[in-house]
C-alpha cells in the first residue's frame, strides 16, 4: 500500500502513511498555459489511498485527476474535510444537493471513503461507494487535557453541537453543556450555558467546524463578561475565513486549535492516527 496526497494535503498524508507503514508516491502538480492543473504520480503499490481535503474548485480538481492517476490500483479515497458537506438540501428551488453533486463525482474510481467529521452524516449515503466517518471527538479530548485546565467546561456553540461536545467532555470526565440563545430586545441576543447560568472556571468552546468565527466570538466575549476565567476554542477543521482568526484573538479567546485536516498554524493535533485506524479496518 502507497499514499498518494493532493498538493493541500501533503503533510496530513504523510502522517497517516506514517501510521500505517506505508511508502509516499511522489506527485507534482503544474498548469498548462491556459490555466488547466496537471499532475503526474510516481508508481503505485497494489493498494493506493488517496488523501486530499476538499477546499476549494481547484482541491476538487486535483482530487479527481489524482484518483484517476491511480486508476490501476484500488484506491481509498480519504478526504479529511469534505467541502460542501453542509449544504446538504436545496434550500432553495432550483439549487443543488451540493452534498450530493461531490459526493456522487467522487464516488467514480475508489473502492471505498472515509473522511472526518462530516457536518451531518446522512451525507455519506450521497457516495455511492461504501463511505465512512471518522470521529475526532475523542483527540479533541485528548488535546485539551494537555492545556492543564483545571475542571473546564466542554460547551457547544448551539443544540446541534452538544452531542460532539459530550463526547469530547466524557475524554476528561467534563462537565459539558450548549449555549442557549435568549433575545432580550431587538438588537441584543444573551448567550447562556443552558440551565446553569455564567461558569466561573475555563470553558472551552468545542465544534466540528470554525468558519467566520462569529459566533464563537460572540459567545467569548459574553462568557468573560459573565465572569468565565478563560475561554479556549478547539475545533475539527479550521477554516478561519477571512478575519476570524482576528476576531477570535479580539474576543479574548486564550487558545484557538484545530485539528490538521486542514493544514495551518493552528492545527494543534493530528487526525491521521484515527484515519489509519479506519483504513486498516
Amino acid at each position: 500500500m502507497n499514499v498518494a496526497c493532493t498538493g493541500r494535503s501533503r503533510a496530513i498524508g504523510a502522517r497517516i502513511a506514517g501510521h500505517l507503514g506505508a511508502g509516499v508516491a511522489e506527485t507534482s502538480f503544474s498548469r498548462f498555459p491556459d490555466g488547466e492543473i496537471s499532475l503526474r504520480t510516481g508508481p503505485l503499490d497494489e493498494a493506493t489511498v488517496v488523501v486530499g481535503s476538499l477546499l476549494s474548485g481547484d482541491s476538487l480538481v486535483e482530487l479527481l485527476l489524482l484518483i484517476d492517476a491511480c486508476s490501476g490500483s484500488k484506491v481509498t479515497l480519504v478526504v479529511p474535510y469534505l467541502g460542501y458537506a453542509r449544504q446538504d438540501r436545496a434550500f432553495q428551488p432550483g439549487e443543488p444537493v451540493s452534498a450530493r453533486a461531490i459526493a456522487r463525482a467522487l464516488s467514480t474510481g475508489v473502492s471505498r471513503v472515509i473522511t472526518v467529521n462530516v457536518h451531518k452524516d446522512t451525507v455519506l449515503s450521497h457516495f455511492t461507494v461504501p463511505a465512512s466517518g471518522v470521529d475526532l471527538a475523542p483527540d479533541v479530548g485528548d488535546y485539551i487535557a494537555t492545556l492543564g485546565l483545571d475542571e473546564p467546561l466542554i460547551l457547544a456553540p448551539d443544540k446541534g453541537a452538544g452531542s460532539f461536545a459530550a463526547a469530547v467532555a466524557s475524554r476528561g470526565g467534563w462537565e459539558h453543556d450548549h449555549l442557549e440563545k435568549t433575545r432580550v430586545s431587538g438588537t441584543e441576543v444573551r448567550m447562556e450555558p443552558l440551565g446553569r447560568g455564567p461558569w466561573k472556571g475555563d470553558v472551552v468552546l468545542v465544534d466540528d467546524i470554525i468558519s467566520t468565527g462569529g459566533t464563537l466570538a460572540t459567545a467569548s466575549r459574553m462568557l468573560l463578561d459573565q465572569g468565565a476565567k478563560g475561554v479556549h476554542a478547539v475545533c475539527v477543521h479550521g477554516l478561519f475565513a477571512g478575519t476570524a482568526l482576528s476576531l477570535l484573538r479580539s474576543a479574548g479567546i486564550a487558545n484557538i486549535a484545530a485539528s490538521d485536516t486542514i493544514e495551518s498554524g493552528e492545527s494543534r493535533y493530528s487526525a491521521a492516527g484515527a484515519i489509519a485506524r479506519a483504513i486498516a479496518r
